[in-house]
């Protein structure tokens, strides 16, 4: 089989003009991020989500460095042919030191091509500060996870004319200050259609209609692996939940009823061997 050649910073923002839509999927864990590179994802995204998915939480907030870091290098592990983006974590990246630190933690330690904190104008001077140390960098607008607090909850975001137009300057924020590709999340497809038009960067859509230049899901919520709730955006393309329990319940079936492990799923040993420690076991009792 022919390894595979990671995708470059530079094909990533070609993409815009070649008209090739690129595919991103979210992966917490070494076996799905084989999958990934199995299917010929062009990116996998370590996303702040495992702390959901993964970690059994109500939101991205719980999510650390620490967390993100271990998770990145088992996505490596598992998809070293696949270039990777890591999703900075809630508060890793509120002040330019901060951000370069945790930045470099994700590249030296987690072994990630690029990274993605969140935000637009706010952000642009410590997104500006990445780029400048040389940081491949990108970001997340539109609806923003670790804004969910001031939303009042996951919001649709850009619904309203003025609304679309604070995106729209978010987006060119990120533009200018160097990012190689950013993120739209829960905006109408109409609206995220029209401002990736405005840009020069490609934009890639989770719950943002077929307008921008790629797509991203979470391969858990594609998958059927992760079924607490299932957004709008997400259409399934496996149920891989239900095959588990279903093999998991066969197995308790087994074990309960005794057919489990049977002959073929046992070692076996000598005949001779198995007297003679028989007849050690008896001499032990006579002493």
């Amino acid at each position: 089989m022919t390894e595979r050649k990671k995708r470059t910073i530079e094909e990533i923002r070609n993409s815009k003009t070649s008209g090739e839509k690129m595919v991103y999927t979210s992966v917490p864990d070494y076996t799905s991020a084989q999958w990934a590179e199995a299917a010929g994802v062009d990116v996998v995204v370590v996303g702040d989500s495992l702390a959901m998915i993964a970690h059994g939480h109500s939101s991205t907030i719980p999510a650390t460095m620490e967390m993100m870091v271990l998770h990145a290098q088992a996505v490596r592990r598992g998809a070293p042919n696949t270039f990777s983006l890591g999703c900075m974590p809630y508060q890793s990246y509120h002040t330019e030191e901060k951000a370069l630190a945790n930045a470099t933690r994700f590249m030296q330690e987690g072994g990630c091509d690029a990274v993605k904190p969140q935000g637009g104008k706010s952000q642009a001077h410590v997104l500006k500060a990445m780029v400048a140390a040389g940081i491949p960098t990108a970001s997340h607008i539109g609806m923003a996870p670790h804004r969910v607090a001031m939303y009042g909850g996951f919001r649709i975001q850009g619904r309203t004319p003025e609304a679309a137009m604070e995106i729209l300057e978010d987006a060119l924020a990120i533009q200018d200050a160097g990012c190689f590709m950013l993120e739209f999340e829960a905006v109408p497809a109409p609206i995220a259609r029209l401002i990736s038009e405005q840009l020069e960067i490609p934009t890639i859509g989770i719950g943002a209609g077929a307008g921008t230049d790629g797509q991203i899901l979470l391969s858990y919520d594609l998958l059927g692996v992760f079924t607490d709730f299932k957004p709008k955006f997400t259409k399934r393309y496996a149920n891989l939940t239900e095959v588990a329990v279903d093999g998991l319940s066969r197995y308790v079936a087994d074990v309960k009823g005794g057919t489990f492990p049977d002959d073929d799923h046992s070692y076996s040993a000598k005949p001779e061997v198995v007297e003679a420690f028989a007849e050690m076991i008896e001499k032990r009792r006579q002493i």
